[in-house]
């Protein structure tokens, strides 16, 4: 893939001013009460690094590693839970972090995890990006920073192949320049 051919869908600063509206949102919900944070690994970090900076109440971060991409820009249909190993989340207030809800696949696997082994106070599901056109799954975020189209989505966490999750910017490349 190259680079040169990435066009910027979402800016830095727009993907931040987003961020800070939906930390409003969330401050207003949870007021003072402690939060659990599940980020799902790779792709949510720098998406859950800045929103939880601009959060207010007490909360604990955690982390699991759930994958559906067989490497590249093909999802596998299946998902495969890498390392999903969490504290005791019965009566706690959970909030799913996710870069991107497409299929829906990660995110259905990932609250039926947690409805079958937990009996959560709540439980949201925040993810940066909501690409509804991709849907298999009846899932909808209660939270999400911006709908978009079908389209590969590289930079702020997204990836290809392992490569340019660092961009501070969202961009697309044209499914024709991925052949």
């Amino acid at each position: 893939m190259d680079i040169k051919n990435l066009k910027i869908l979402f800016t830095e600063e727009q993907i931040q001013k987003r961020i800070k509206e939906l930390a409003d949102e969330m401050n207003r919900f949870y007021g003072d009460e402690e939060v659990y944070t599940v980020c799902v690994l790779k792709g949510a970090v720098m998406f859950m690094t800045d929103l939880t900076k601009q959060l207010n109440m007490p909360l604990k971060m955690e982390f699991i590693r759930l994958s559906s991409y067989n490497g590249g820009t093909s999802t596998s249909g299946k998902v495969n839970a890498v390392d999903i190993s969490l504290p005791d989340l019965n009566g706690k207030n959970v909030l799913i972090i996710e870069d991107i809800v497409d299929t829906g696949l990660t995110a259905k696997f990932l609250l039926d995890f947690l409805n079958c082994n937990f009996h959560t106070k709540s439980t949201k599901f925040c993810s940066l990006l909501d690409k509804k056109t991709a849907r298999v799954n009846d899932i909808e975020p209660d939270y999400y920073g911006f709908e978009v189209d079908d389209k590969f989505l590289i930079g702020y966490g997204l990836d290809y192949d392992g490569y340019y999750r660092n961009l501070k910017y969202i961009g697309y490349i044209e499914k024709s320049d991925l052949e």
